[in-house]
């Protein structure tokens, strides 16, 4: 039996989440109002998880043998286990975006920048978008508010009410 937005709750979760997902990669969807008000607290939810573990990183050290034979230590920084549970509880909330080649980047240049990023929007999430609302939260005193809705007006052929969902 359908429910909010005409739809299952398992056709309604796939929906929030590759919604979710394209809006925090691109920053910027145009869906329906009533999708847009859905969508709204699901994100700011994802962005308040992300923000409160953004920077808890371990520091650890690494004991490698050099070429001529000699030990070196190396300091290696992984996630913490708060920030793996995070990131592991938001991998099952949204969809792994892969990153697309430009048009003009040479694909050895593509792979040499890419090729150690496993999770490309987590990396992004946790990397872009945590810092920057964290320190906007800092600066106003406040944390949440970071999406913005603007409505378009209805649809041609259904009528349907139309608006943009972005990130502030």
């Amino acid at each position: 039996m359908p429910g909010k937005l005409g739809r299952t709750a398992e056709q309604r979760e796939a929906l929030l989440r590759n919604q979710a997902s394209e809006l925090l990669w691109y920053g910027k969807i145009t869906t329906t109002k009533a999708k847009a008000k859905e969508l709204q607290p699901y994100v700011e939810k994802i962005i308040t998880k992300a923000i409160s573990v953004y920077d808890d990183n371990v520091e650890f050290d690494i004991k490698k043998t050099d070429k001529k034979g000699k030990e070196v230590t190396v300091k290696g920084v992984k996630d913490s286990a708060k920030k793996l549970a995070v990131r592991r509880y938001l991998m099952g909330k949204l969809r792994d975006l892969q990153e697309v080649k430009p048009f003009a980047e040479k694909k050895s240049d593509f792979k040499k920048r890419t090729g150690d990023i496993q999770h490309p929007l987590m990396e992004k999430l946790f990397n872009e978008i945590a810092p920057k609302y964290a320190q906007r939260a800092e600066e106003l005193g406040q944390g949440g508010g970071y999406t913005r809705i603007y409505l378009l007006g209805e649809r041609r052929g259904d009528g349907a009410e139309e608006a943009i969902i972005e990130l502030v």
